[in-house]
């Protein structure tokens, strides 16, 4: 006998006041293990009015254990306690069409109120997610069960399975709790999820909206302060905005800002997550100690008379301009993250002094590689105004490397030339070094020297007022986030650029 059939032989001895406690443990469980059932309960309850006749006495006890249950089952159930809800409180007792009713009210309260305690015991053990990686999280580790509870990641990323298979990578900082296998809460953070057919439905719920699964890969960040957003990687997500009476059907390529009850179309970010086939290089990483080698590499770089500048905005010093401090490489670590147009982060560097050599080596996570636009890394205030040694600093349209000295090459000659970029969500090690006196600027991708670019003239570099992001406001927009920029006033050799890297790298 199907489910279906079994609840229905059930229910009618429920309704007949014939059930035993064997009976009534089974109808518990098939109520707790198949929505569609809970639906159907529903449906039966709105159509007898099961506790019309019940006396006020009872009806309060049950309105308790609706209540209690109200607030910890998830969606699914929520309906069937409404009507629970509605029917000990209605508006016009009618008479049952149950004549068992009408002399046995408080068997019929009391084996509702018995079900809906079950129900809600059952519930709350049962296993939603459970974790199967974590990169440096120190509220949960592997093998942790999920039941419903409300949890607060301060650093690291974790990776999650559903009760239906869903894989979730969520980033910190964060705050979230499943209210089913089937429904997560995102108060805060960031995620990653692949949606299996099993798990279709599967729907994150932000302040600011919903994302329903159609079978897919997409991820949602919830920032502490603005809008969420959807970014839909491959398949289907239904988004509705909290307010919106409408729901809008996004595609793989597609995202929204869900803001002030309305969604709008953004550029996609699908670099901006963690997702789950780089979770155990991180999490290996960390095991092998690269955090600390990475430190202790910084702390030889601090003491190196050569040194410019090192941003790896753990100082906790401001700086100007517009733009996210996010997670950086490691758990618990900062970096700036650059999302809208205009984000900036002004800085003054090198005194205005002319530099004859110069390295400058930055860790990077973009959004995107390549497209309509140059991408800023670091450029100097003003072009053109009769001071050569401007440099400018970006990822072309190609995703390679320029890096152009006023008024020198201006590097679309050796465009395709240069290393590209990755086009995927890893964290990228940029190194570029210019040495006036060879005359030449070198380029690395990830400790791996890429290309040498001749330069016809070799005045020194000028350094002073400078900008990473925006150039110009609107101009040359960086997407993405920048972590430990180095500015060193010597030519790094091939052996110090891989050394660098392979300290800093978070991945084994």
């Amino acid at each position: 006998m199907n489910p279906d059939e079994r609840f229905e032989l059930l229910w009618t001895d429920f309704l007949e006041g014939d059930l035993d406690a064997n009976g009534m443990a089974e109808l518990q469980s098939l109520l707790a293990q198949h929505s569609h059932l809970q639906e159907r309960a529903t449906d039966l309850l709105q159509i007898h009015r099961l506790l019309g006749v019940v006396g006020q006495e009872e009806r309060a006890s049950t309105e308790v254990f609706a209540r209690e249950v109200l607030n910890r089952l998830p969606k699914t159930g929520e309906a069937f306690v409404g009507a629970v809800m509605r029917a000990v409180n209605p508006s016009s007792p009618s008479r049952s069409r149950f004549p068992w009713l009408s002399w046995r009210p408080l068997t019929a309260a009391a084996c509702l109120a018995l079900m809906l305690s079950a129900w809600w015991w059952q519930g709350s053990q049962r296993v939603l997610a459970t974790v199967v990686n974590d990169a440096g999280v120190e509220e949960l580790s592997n093998g942790a069960m999920l039941k419903g509870e409300t949890h607060s990641l301060k650093g690291g990323n974790v990776e999650l399975i559903t009760a239906r298979g869903a894989r979730i990578v969520i980033e910190a900082p964060a705050e979230f709790r499943f209210e089913s296998a089937q429904r997560l809460r995102m108060m805060s953070g960031r995620l990653s999820a692949e949606v299996p057919p099993a798990a279709k439905g599967f729907t994150v719920v932000t302040p600011s909206g919903d994302a329903v699964d159609l079978g897919t890969r997409f991820g949602v960040d919830v920032p502490l302060n603005g809008a969420a957003e959807i970014h839909v990687f491959q398949g289907e997500v239904i988004a509705k905005a909290s307010g919106d009476l409408t729901k809008q059907s996004l595609r793989g390529g597609d995202a929204v800002t869900m803001d002030g009850g309305a969604s709008m179309a953004r550029e996609l970010r699908s670099s901006a997550f963690i997702q789950a086939d780089e979770m155990s290089g991180l999490s290996a990483g960390l095991s092998a100690g690269q955090r600390a080698r990475s430190e202790a590499a910084l702390g030889v770089l601090k003491s190196d008379p050569a040194l410019i500048a090192l941003l790896d905005f753990e100082s906790g010093e401001a700086h100007p301009g517009v733009f996210r401090t996010v997670q950086g490489r490691w758990p618990g670590s900062h970096a700036a993250e650059f999302v809208k147009v205009g984000d900036h982060l002004k800085l003054d560097v090198g005194g205005g002094r002319a530099w004859p050599q110069l390295t400058l080596a930055a860790w990077v996570r973009l959004d995107r590689v390549g497209g309509e636009r140059l991408q800023s890394l670091l450029h100097t205030d003003g072009w053109k105004r009769n001071e050569p040694g401007m440099i400018h600093w970006q990822v072309s349209k190609l995703g390679t490397m320029w890096l152009m000295i006023f008024p020198g090459l201006k590097g679309n000659a050796t465009e395709a030339a240069t290393p590209a970029l990755p086009d995927q969500g890893r964290w990228t090690h940029l190194v570029s070094v210019f040495d006036a006196e060879k005359c030449s600027v070198r380029h690395y991708l990830n400790g791996v020297f890429g290309i040498e670019v001749p330069q016809p003239e070799a005045q020194s570099a000028l350094l002073g007022p400078a900008q990473i992001g925006n150039w110009d406001q609107y101009d040359r927009k960086l997407s993405g986030r920048i972590d430990e920029m180095l500015l060193l006033g010597r030519a790094m050799s091939d052996a110090d650029v891989r050394a660098l890297f392979e300290a800093g790298n978070p991945y084994r």
